[in-house]
């Protein structure tokens, strides 16, 4: 098991206002209706959570290091839980040829938009009760989604991801490591049900038996 960050220019690279979200707009209720992870989450008001989330091609990148690091060969199988629209996905697919990619996620409006690409080949469920065999990927990915679990469901969603993966796996969540990064978590946040110290995530993966690789998405 290893930190490893893939995902430092996709992070990076989108400007967050954190007092503007506590300040301007009632935080309770954002946070009420993307939780709901329909249209209003994804392509609504930017105060409920992207405010239009559209393939642009920055998760291409994310797939080159993915593929490059784990040496996923063709015909790899891949799964991402709580893939959204299937933008990885999609670039994973692009990436390794011939690949088999499979996608979960809770949202039905992120799957009935997701991209043309992936759309057969995506899943609706929860990221707590894999629908899948075991070992049945050379790669799990799940990005920014398991924070979003409640602890009984995230200790389920650990176990599963370890379960279904025959191969690698990375897992990223949202975590902080001192007092002004919780802070702009909390203010930032609208969906997190669970979130730690990367020392207390470490605690989290010995507990489940997860094995694979880590990385957290701090607000600095």
């Amino acid at each position: 098991m290893a930190h490893i960050d893939f995902l430092q220019t996709v992070h990076t690279r989108t400007p967050r206002n954190y007092v503007q979200r506590v300040v301007e707009y009632d935080k309770a209720e954002c946070a009420t209706v993307s939780r709901r992870f329909d249209k209003d989450y994804w392509d609504g008001d930017r105060k409920y959570g992207y405010g239009g989330y559209n393939y642009d091609g920055r998760w291409v990148a994310v797939a080159q290091r993915l593929v490059e690091h784990y040496g996923l060969q063709p015909g790899a199988r891949i799964l991402d839980v709580g893939c959204g629209k299937g933008f990885l996905l999609k670039d994973l697919k692009n990436v390794v040829p011939d690949s088999s990619v499979t996608g979960l996620d809770i949202s039905r409006y992120a799957l009935e938009h997701a991209v043309e690409e992936v759309r057969g080949h995506l899943v609706e469920g929860t990221a707590a009760q894999l629908p899948f065999a075991d070992n049945s990927f050379d790669l799990v990915v799940s990005v920014n989604t398991l924070h979003n679990l409640r602890v009984s469901e995230l200790e389920s969603a650990l176990r599963d991801i370890e379960r279904v993966g025959r191969g690698a796996k990375y897992v990223v969540v949202d975590s902080f490591r001192n007092e002004r990064e919780k802070v702009n978590l909390l203010y930032w946040q609208l969906t997190c049900q669970c979130f730690y110290t990367p020392e207390d995530w470490q605690w989290w993966f010995e507990r489940t038996g997860y094995s694979g690789d880590h990385s957290f998405v701090c607000f600095e």
